[in-house]
């Protein structure tokens, strides 16, 4: 399965140093996040309840 990977709507412009893509992985394989300036340097991967968690703790503490 090729995994489509898109830009995170948090990331800065394409000139900025911090930008992050998200893939759906495989049915029941969770969420990849891998950094965009560095895409073949592999990714994280979390389960969908895993990644659910991460977004509400990071909005929480902005």
């Amino acid at each position: 399965m090729t995994i489509q990977w898109r830009k995170s709507s948090y990331s800065g412009s394409a000139n900025d140093d911090v930008c992050v893509e998200l893939g759906r992985l495989a049915p029941g394989g969770g969420v990849g996040v891998r950094d965009s300036k560095d895409p073949g340097g592999g990714h994280l991967t979390l389960s969908v309840a895993q990644f659910a968690s991460l977004v509400e703790r990071v909005k929480r503490e902005r």
